[in-house]
């Protein structure tokens, strides 16, 4: 599975940003799709996730009421629309996915539990 990110950028506190991150290859065996952020000398972190099947969402507390997840209709891709962004969202975010299911005992703020990472897009959030 081949991931390709985009949509990242400079953006003044309080706009928007929207980040796609397109799947390619055997994605059939794919759980979901989501997002994880890393900020410069911190730990990479969760962010969002999709679930193909159910079109389940989840979402990390410091973005939930802000980001929205969403499936790409018009291919194998997804959607992170950021509103209101702040400059503590500033950060490179990647998109990752996962074959493993939340019934199956998914962690999915545990990156060592996604199989598949694309590269890096960056978000800069000024004040």
């Amino acid at each position: 599975v081949q991931l390709q990110a985009s949509g990242g950028g400079l953006v003044q506190a309080g706009g928007s940003l929207r980040l796609s991150c397109a799947a390619s290859g055997p994605t059939r065996r794919s759980y979901g799709l989501g997002w994880f952020r890393q900020a410069p000398g911190k730990k990479r972190e969760f962010v969002a996730l999709f679930g193909w099947s159910r079109g389940s969402t989840y979402y990390s507390d410091s973005v939930k009421g802000r980001f929205t997840i969403s499936r790409d209709n018009a291919k194998i891709a997804v959607v992170l629309q950021m509103n209101n962004l702040k400059p503590e969202d500033t950060a490179v975010y990647f998109c990752a996915a996962t074959n493993k299911r939340p019934a199956a005992g998914l962690e999915i703020d545990n990156l060592d539990q996604y199989d598949y990472w694309g590269q890096g897009t960056l978000v800069t959030v000024s004040s």
